[in-house]
Formats: structure tokens, sequence, C-alpha cells
């Protein structure tokens, strides 16, 4: 009976320790957010803006988006928080989602824009091949897990 107690406690403390590293490892690697003036200076070129909110579908108290996004035509920035976690990508969507089904489903028609490494604004440039104006939402999505974060309609 102490062997199994020992055995149980010992992998109850790893799964912990796993779980802590895997939210905690993207929070102590990310780069430092562009200041509120750089992100400022490019909505000032933003033709649209949306805004990521909280109460979405699929967000839940891990998984969530809050703040302004501004979409250019060469750039896209947030001023707000997103909650950290590890391999988030950024996508142009056709149509708003607000949940995993709904992501995956629209998927195909999305085009991936930029990786996410900040956690409290960010500033990614908009390839030269991609038309935000032929897209309406920003998505969150993390790639790694196939976990839905947050998305803003912009237009």
């Amino acid at each position: 009976m102490r062997k199994f107690l020992l055995l149980v406690s010992h992998a109850t403390a790893l799964a912990v320790g796993v779980g802590l590293g895997i939210y905690a490892l993207p929070i102590l690697v990310a780069p430092p957010g562009p200041t509120l003036a750089e992100v400022s200076a490019q909505t000032a070129q933003a033709s649209y803006r949306g805004e990521f909110r909280r109460a979405l579908k699929d967000s839940d108290p891990l998984h969530w988006g809050e703040g302004t996004v501004s979409v250019g035509a060469r750039s896209i920035g947030l001023v707000g928080k997103l909650s950290p976690g590890p391999d988030y990508k950024l996508y142009l969507s056709p149509a708003f989602v607000e949940t995993e089904a709904e992501f995956n489903r629209l998927k195909p028609s999305m085009v991936r824009v930029a990786d996410i490494k900040t956690f409290e604004n960010f500033l990614v440039p908009v390839p030269e091949s991609v038309d935000p104006a032929r897209f309406n939402t920003v998505v969150i999505w993390c790639e790694s897990f196939g976990q839905f974060i947050t998305a803003a309609q912009y237009r």
C-alpha cells in the first residue's frame, strides 16, 4: 500500500509539474510586447478595427483574448491581452468563428498570417500576398493543442 501511495503522489507531482511547465514556459520565453506607442502608430494606418472579447463560446478561463485589434494592409496590431500559451497563430478568416469546430470547418479558407509570441499587445506584419479586405475576422489559434483562443470580427 505504501508503494502504491508513493507512486500516486509522485505521478501527481509529475503531472502538475508538466502542466505548470506547459503553462509557464511561454510566459518565461516571451519577448517583450510592443509599446502602446508602437501599436498606436500602426492603428493610425489601420483600415479596420475589431474587439477580442472573453465571452466567446469556446473561450474559457485558460483560453481568451481581450482588447482592440487593428487591421491594416501591411500590419495587424492588438492593444490588449491574450491568455498565455504555446504556439499561437494569427489567422484571417472569411467568416466569424468562436468555436474549435467552426475553426476546423473554415480552416481551408483561412490564411495563416503570423506567429504570436507576446501576450500583452502585439504587432505583426501582413505578407504582401495577403489582402485583409478579402477576410472579415482575426482568429488566434493554438496550433500545438488545436485550441481556439479568441476571434474578432473587423468588418
